[in-house]
């Protein structure tokens, strides 16, 4: 069977580009055996903890969007459509730190956007346009590579629709949220659009350029934390009790929670990060590539002073941590205030092997830095 294989007659450049390539021939002028969804997910899991699931959908999604972008360069005859992303999770959890670091890892453009921002067009604010316009501007308006790229809206659940419009001033026009919705539609799935190549609120509408958007992939992520569950009325977003024990949140529910069908319809990919631990928490302080007690610790080394943390004291920034139900964002506020004694008189500690132990914690949490 093998040397039948090799005695087929390789087809000319013409057929390839005309896209009558057999998509088993094809594979091999891609050449994809370098980056597989599981190298995506080992990348990923040497800088974000946790989220296994998380992590597992974003490389296929990942591995599925290069795939695609190749397949059409090649002249691909069958339309694949992209799968946009939501992750729903709480506060201080990765969602943000995930995308950046997905991008960074495909080596494509990426663009951060907040959809408290957006608001519909003709209103004061940003136009949902203004979401290409940022990653064009990471390009430095370089449109063949920022169509590739990678759109993050964040706080998506923040553009859900509202009823009463008066109580936001906003009268009975919700320009923040429905009207929002309807505007992303056409870039969640359209091919080419006019973008601003001036990314404030108010760009002359003679200073843009066409960008086929047709290969850029969105990541939309929320915590949707007042999110409750109809049957129950129970909360079932991320502020709620029991996290670990939390349901699937449905089509359904997100419709309800005041998206449109049709929005939710084009962001078909839709995973649910966890709470983090005290456990991930202490992990994400001391084993990341980017984790912090190592930086504090290479910040201390420049005054010649050696940092050590015992791992109770570590137990105990994250557990305060925890308390103020911000994640992985509230442990460099924390470090701040516990080191800021060391920190202060640095220099004048050079030769010293200093140990935070929970004692320095609590102390440090409950008493501010004198004035």
């Amino acid at each position: 069977m093998r040397e039948q294989s090799e005695s087929v007659d390789r087809p000319n450049s013409g057929a390839i580009l005309d896209g009558r390539v057999p998509m088993k021939e094809k594979r091999e002028i891609y050449r994809f055996l370098h980056v597989t969804p599981r190298r995506i997910y080992e990348q990923l899991d040497q800088y974000v903890i946790g989220q296994r699931h998380a992590k597992e959908v974003l490389a296929i999604a990942a591995y599925n969007h290069l795939k695609r972008i190749e397949y059409l360069k090649f002249g691909g005859e069958v339309s694949i459509r992209k799968s946009n992303i939501l992750m729903i999770g709480p506060s201080g959890s990765g969602k943000t730190y995930l995308a950046r670091t997905l991008a960074k890892i495909l080596d494509v453009p990426f663009a951060y956007n907040d959809a408290t921002a957006f608001t519909e067009a003709g209103y004061y604010g940003e136009d949902v346009e203004v979401a290409i316009g940022r990653l064009l501007y990471a390009t430095n308006q370089n449109v063949s590579s920022a169509e590739n790229g990678i759109v993050f809206i964040d706080e998506i659940d923040k553009i859900a629709r509202r009823s009463g419009g008066a109580r936001t001033g906003a009268g009975a026009r919700d320009i923040g949220g429905e009207g929002v919705q309807q505007a992303l539609l056409k870039i969640l799935e359209g091919e080419k659009i006019f973008v601003p190549l001036n990314v404030t609120a108010h760009w002359n509408k003679y200073d843009y350029v066409e960008v086929d958007i047709s290969n850029i992939l969105f990541i939309a992520a929320g915590s949707f934390s007042d999110l409750e569950d109809p049957n129950e009325g129970k909360p079932i977003g991320f502020n709620s009790d029991g996290d670990r024990d939390r349901r699937e949140i449905s089509t359904e529910d997100l419709v309800k929670y005041g998206f449109l069908p049709e929005l939710l319809g084009r962001i078909p990919v839709r995973v649910q990060l966890d709470a983090l631990s005290a456990a991930d928490l202490v992990t994400i302080l001391t084993q990341p590539r980017e984790a912090m007690i190592p930086e504090y610790q290479r910040l201390c080394a420049l005054d010649q002073i050696q940092l050590d943390f015992s791992e109770a004291a570590l137990f105990e920034i994250a557990n305060a941590a925890l308390k103020q139900k911000l994640g992985a964002r509230a442990l460099r506020a924390i470090l701040e205030k516990v080191l800021h004694p060391i920190l202060f008189v640095g220099p004048e500690l050079a030769g010293e092997r200093i140990t935070i132990e929970p004692d320095d914690v609590k102390r440090s949490l409950v008493t501010p830095p004198s004035s």
